[in-house]
């Protein structure tokens, strides 16, 4: 007897609920937006380019609207939290680039520790007084990759460029994120959960923009040959956002290497589990991007 796979027709009602999407013009950000969308969520699609969101969102049947949100550019970010009001009850900070060549980001950051980590990290916590349930962050299985570990002594890579490294530093400090804000959290006692998604190996054109010829060649064999399709890449992302999951939970695909298949709980690296590590990022954090978390610790008797 065939077991049942966890799919998009199984996220719950959601009319009434609003959920923000980042980067939900393309690829499994817009896959999510659809499906959230289709279950009866207002979706807000927080882009770069409005106008290449409006397009998208054309395409989705469902209450949505499009607002700007460029994630390398802090005061992009600061004006779209200003602009919020009311309650806000998904969070999903899907957008990201991948293996660029070096560049920065307006603030000086390396792009891909600043539009992945500290471009989410500023907003999160600046629209966390509206949010109400859940914050989910996409991460990567590649977040095993590079050195494994933070470097702390050179977050901007500086020294010795890698964007396969600068990558996967970014996606490790993703998953850091999640577990410090989810401390924060309980330590809050808010009911909102942190909570972290990766999509396996999903054919979109984040895999587009490598640096390396070699890298592109391969993404795109993979991409024909060996990945699943955004709307299964989204599965993840959407199962973290819409199931009642602990909080920290890291949600990817349950097939061979994490690389497709239906969502389940995976594991992480050791360094993805370190508290101190993660205290030691927040902090850092909050100093290069002058976001405080919001909340006051509860009294506990």
């Amino acid at each position: 007897m065939a077991t049942h796979k966890w799919n998009a027709t199984d996220i719950p009602d959601l009319t009434g609920r609003t959920a923000v999407v980042t980067g939900a013009n393309s690829g499994i950000g817009l896959k999510a937006a659809e499906a959230l969308a289709h279950a009866g969520a207002h979706v807000v699609f927080a882009v770069r380019d409005p106008e290449r969101g409006r397009v998208a969102a054309a395409t989705v049947h469902g209450s949505t609207e499009v607002r700007r949100l460029d994630l390398a550019d802090l005061s992009s970010v600061r004006e779209f939290a200003a602009d919020w009001q009311g309650e806000l009850h998904l969070l999903l900070n899907n957008a990201g680039v991948m293996m660029l060549p070096e560049q920065r980001t307006r603030d000086g950051f390396e792009m891909q520790f600043g539009t992945n980590h500290l471009g989410h990290f500023a907003l999160t916590n600046l629209l966390l007084p509206h949010i109400t349930d859940r914050v989910v962050t996409v991460s990567s299985g590649l977040h095993r990759g590079g050195t494994g570990v933070i470097d702390f002594a050179d977050l901007n890579r500086t020294a010795n460029y890698s964007p396969t490294g600068a990558y996967a530093q970014s996606k490790l400090a993703n998953l850091l994120f999640t577990l410090e804000l989810q401390r924060r959290l309980t330590d809050a006692g808010s009911r909102v959960r942190a909570t972290a998604a990766h999509p396996g190996y999903a054919a979109t054109k984040l895999q587009s923009h490598a640096a390396s010829l070699l890298s592109r060649l391969f993404m795109k064999f993979g991409n024909r040959f060996m990945a699943q399709d955004d709307k299964a890449g989204a599965l993840p992302t959407l199962y973290a956002a819409t199931q009642d999951l602990p909080g920290a939970s890291y949600v990817g695909p349950d097939g061979f290497q994490e690389l497709r298949g239906a969502p389940t709980l995976v594991g992480r690296s050791a360094a993805a589990s370190d508290p101190e590590a993660a205290k030691r990022l927040w902090t850092v954090s909050e100093e290069l991007t002058g976001t405080r978390f919001p909340l006051e610790t509860a009294v506990r008797g």
